[in-house]
């Protein structure tokens, strides 16, 4: 049977019958999203998801032209980071964010005791992530993720995060007219996208669910297990705003390291990793024009807004924030907000 006569016959391309995927796999680049939508229901078939299942997220679907929009004006890269983090440092996030400390306190200390993970930046990626569990978003996650998997940008990515997503469904941690979330596919109050769901979400309160949508206890050890599963070490903080000397734009280039070829592209914007001794020789000074902590730790210098903006000097947990969301602004800004939490 011929793909055009697949395609002209609605009945039969809803039927999953008598189509293979490799035959769908060699449409023409000019495919519409009705068309693509064919072949993706075919592939869920052949996953193992069941007919209703299918018929139910993936049937009726439009693209969403705002998934496009703004995965092409993300804000951690379209904007500098004074511009980013004094948005988001608000006086209301940092305010609600000590309100939340001490209302959550008992939950919150008993997740870090089990996870390693300080409270503080338990906080910090709540209210920045969620306005702490306020604004999680009502985007259809299903039509977003299905949207940015036709587009050819990152299509690979968010084809393998709606399986997942439809895995979340079938597994019955949420219905489907309830999952909602960002323009990106992340839901929650933490924004997991569903992979990370799949492999971090928790159930904290024992009470046989995931819910990282509505209950504090599963969205406190979601975010901290994860931290945890990457390298969090709850003996240590982030990094520290530093200053830098008059002559820093002599040595600057001699300390810049490799840029990485594969993980975290924000990497590319930082020094080798040096003690604190060394940053302490080269002039580098709090922001009370002290010395240097004596401690035996390595850190990066960056720079996001270049050497006549903020700099930074990071340590081993500022990585472990950019597996969350790989942007130095972010970062940063989670560092900072954690840091009014002290």
């Amino acid at each position: 049977m011929k793909l055009a006569k697949i395609l002209a016959t609605s009945a039969i391309a809803l039927s999953f019958s008598g189509i293979s995927t490799l035959a769908l796999a060699e449409q023409k680049e000019t495919q519409t999203f009705e068309q693509w939508l064919v072949e993706l229901r075919i592939e869920a078939k052949d996953k193992g998801f069941s007919e209703q299942l299918i018929k139910d997220a993936l049937l009726n679907l439009k693209p969403y032209p705002k998934a496009i929009k703004s995965d092409r004006a993300q804000p951690e890269f379209k904007r500098t980071f004074v511009q980013y983090s004094t948005k988001r440092l608000s006086a209301w996030r940092i305010k609600t964010g000590l309100k939340m400390q001490k209302e959550h306190q008992e939950l919150l200390e008993k997740v870090a005791e089990k996870y390693g993970v300080q409270p503080r930046f338990i906080l910090a990626f709540w209210g920045l992530e969620t306005n702490y569990g306020t604004f999680t978003g009502n985007n259809d996650i299903i039509r977003s993720l299905a949207t940015l998997a036709f587009d050819k940008r990152r299509g690979k990515y968010f084809r393998k995060e709606l399986f997942n997503a439809l895995t979340i469904l079938k597994e019955g941690h949420i219905e489907l007219d309830k999952m909602k979330g960002s323009w990106s596919g992340a839901m929650g109050q933490g924004q997991f996208m569903p992979s990370s769901f799949l492999q971090f979400a928790q159930d904290f309160d024992g009470d046989g669910k995931k819910d990282i949508w509505h209950n504090q206890a599963d969205v406190f050890a979601s975010i901290a297990y994860y931290l945890s599963h990457f390298g969090w070490n709850d003996q240590q903080t982030w990094g520290r705003q530093v200053h830098l000397p008059e002559n820093a734009k002599t040595w600057i280039n001699d300390v810049q390291a490799a840029k990485p070829e594969k993980g975290c592209r924000a990497l590319r914007g930082h020094s080798d990793k040096l003690t604190l001794a060394k940053w302490n020789e080269l002039g580098v000074r709090r922001l009370n024009n002290k010395d240097l902590p004596s401690v035996n730790l390595t850190a990066t210098l960056t720079t996001p807004d270049g050497l006549h903006g903020p700099a930074f000097l990071t340590y081993g947990n500022f990585r472990t924030i950019l597996r969350y969301n790989c942007a130095n602004s972010y970062a940063v800004t989670v560092g900072l907000l954690s840091d009014k939490f002290k």
